[in-house]
C-alpha cells in the first residue's frame, strides 16, 4: 500500500526525528492534498504537530473555493490553517518568492523547524530536462535536493522518490494554468517529455537516476575538497586546472545570490591562477581580495543590523540558525558538539567581535589569533558563530568548545547546549 511505502521512507530517512512542528505548503492540488493526507495519517506515529500553509494567488475564479475548502479541512482536523493573499503584479518568479517568503514567516512566528513541499518523482525529472535545455552547469543536474537548510529550519520534500502515477485519487482542485504552453515547465511536461519517452518510456526514472549520481558525485567532491585548504593561493595552485575548477565551483555555492555565467567563472579563476594583491569588484556588490596568501569572496556594503544581530536561545529552546541546529537542555540525536553550562540564563548566538577571547587548552586566547592559527579562511571567520553566556565565550558553533564548557565542573552544571551541523 502506497501509505506503507510512505511511511517507510520517512523513518528509514528520518525525516522528522529532530522535529516537533512542520509546516505543510498545500495548494488543493492531486501532490499537496495527498502529502497532507499521509502526513496527518502518520502524525502520531512522527510524534510531531503538522499546520497547513496556503497561498491565494488570486488569478483563477477557483482561487476562492480552494483558500475555502483548505480552510474547512484544518478546522474539521484541528490543524493550524496559516493563509496568505498574493499582491502586485503576477509573475511565477513573483508568486514563487512570494511564497516561500511566507513560509518563512510561518516558520519563524509559529516556531515550525521543517516546510514540507509535495514534490515528486516526476517533478524532479522535469527540472533536470530542463536545466538540461538551459545549460545548467552539471552541478546543478542534481536537481531538487530531498532536505536543504530553510528559513529558521530546513525544508523536506518527502515524495521524491514518488511518481505521480502512485499518488492515490483524493479529492482536490485541478489548476487550469498547468495546461497553458505559455509555461516553459509545461512544455516539457505536455511536449518534450512524452516526445522523448517514446525513445526511452523510463526516461523520466533516468533523469532521475541521473539526478541522484550526480548528487551523490557532488557530495563525494565536496567530502574530499573540505580537507584542502585551497583558498591558500600555493595550494590552489598546485592542483590541474580541471581540480582548479572544482575548487572554485565549491567556493561560489556559498554565495548563492552570484549568478557567475561561464565567460566571468573563467575570469575569476585566471585571477585567481595568475594573480596576488589585488582587490577586484565582481557584480551584486561583491568583490574578490586576492591577499599574498589566499583569496576569498566579501561583500562590499557592510552587513545589515538585522543580519548581525544576536539570537538569543532560552532554556528549553530547540531552534535552527544558520548551518546548525541548537538545543538549550534540548538533547538532540547524534549532536556534534555538547556544551556544558553554569546557569539557565540565555545563550547568544552572533558573529566575533574585536576583543573576543576563548580558553583553550589551559590558556586564554584571542578569538581572532587561534581562528588565524587553525587556518581558517578570512570569509569563513567572518561567519563564525560564537556562543556566549554571561559575557564569556563558551565555544564557536562547529568549531571548538572551551574550557569552560567541554566537562561540568561541578553539580551546578547540569544544563546543556546541543550543537549539530545541518548536512
Amino acid at each position: 500500500m502506497i501509505r506503507d511505502k510512505f511511511l517507510k521512507v520517512a523513518s528509514e530517512r528520518h525525516f522528522f526525528d529532530n522535529h516537533q512542528k512542520v509546516l505543510i505548503a498545500v495548494s488543493g492540488g492531486l501532490d499537496s492534498m495527498n502529502l497532507l493526507e499521509w502526513m496527518l495519517n502518520f502524525q502520531e506515529q512522527f510524534q510531531i504537530e503538522i499546520g497547513i500553509a496556503h497561498v491565494h494567488h488570486g488569478q483563477r475564479p477557483e482561487s476562492d473555493l480552494e483558500a475555502d475548502y483548505l480552510e474547512s479541512y484544518a478546522r474539521k482536523h484541528q490543524i493550524p490553517f496559516h493563509f496568505s493573499k498574493f499582491t502586485g503584479q503576477f509573475s511565477e518568479s513573483y508568486a514563487r518568492d512570494f511564497r516561500y517568503r511566507f513560509f518563512k514567516e510561518c516558520m519563524k512566528t509559529y516556531g515550525y523547524t521543517a516546510l514540507l513541499t509535495a514534490h515528486h518523482a516526476d517533478d524532479q525529472a522535469e527540472t533536470i530536462l530542463m536545466r538540461i535545455i538551459r545549460g545548467s552547469r552539471l552541478r546543478h543536474l542534481s536537481g531538487m535536493a530531498e532536505r536543504q537548510s530553510f528559513g529558521s529550519g530546513e525544508l523536506i520534500r518527502p515524495l521524491l522518490t514518488f511518481t505521480k502515477s502512485e499518488l492515490e485519487p483524493l479529492f482536490h482542485f485541478e489548476d487550469e494554468s498547468n495546461a497553458s504552453l505559455d509555461y516553459f515547465r509545461n512544455r516539457i511536461r505536455q511536449n518534450y517529455l512524452p516526445q522523448l519517452s517514446e525513445e526511452n518510456p523510463r526516461l523520466s526514472q533516468h533523469l532521475n537516476y541521473l539526478a541522484q549520481e550526480v548528487g551523490d558525485l557532488s557530495q563525494s567532491l565536496a567530502y574530499f575538497i573540505k580537507a584542502i585548504h585551497y583558498q591558500n593561493l600555493a595550494v590552489f595552485r598546485v592542483y590541474p586546472e580541471a581540480v582548479q575548477r572544482q575548487f572554485l565551483q565549491d567556493y561560489l555555492q556559498q554565495f548563492p545570490k552570484l549568478n557567475i555565467h561561464k565567460a566571468q567563472f573563467e575570469d575569476l579563476l585566471h585571477i585567481i591562477q595568475t594573480q596576488k594583491n589585488k582587490t577586484l569588484p565582481i557584480k551584486q556588490g561583491y568583490r574578490l581580495i586576492l591577499t599574498y596568501e589566499e583569496f576569498y569572496l566579501e561583500k562590499i556594503q557592510p552587513e545589515t543590523d538585522e543580519e548581525v544581530k544576536p539570537f538569543v536561545l532560552q532554556s528549553e529552546n530547540l531552534v535552527f540558525y544558520g548551518d546548525f541546529q541548537f538545543g538549550f537542555n534540548q538533547r538532540i540525536k547524534n549532536a556534534d558538539q555538547k556544551l556544558y553550562l553554569h546557569s539557565e540564563n540565555p545563550v547568544y548566538l552572533r558573529t566575533r567581535q574585536p576583543g573576543d577571547q576563548i580558553q583553550i587548552n589551559g590558556y586564554h586566547r584571542k578569538v581572532r589569533r587561534w581562528l588565524i592559527d587553525q587556518k581558517i579562511p578570512l570569509f569563513e571567520r567572518n561567519k563564525l558563530l560564537l556562543i556566549e553566556q554571561d559575557q564569556k565565550i563558551l565555544g564557536i558553533a562547529g568549531i571548538v568548545v572551551s574550557d569552560l564548557s567541554k566537562s561540568p565542573k561541578n553539580d551546578t552544571m547540569k544544563n546543556i547546549l546541543y550543537i549539530k551541523k545541518i548536512k
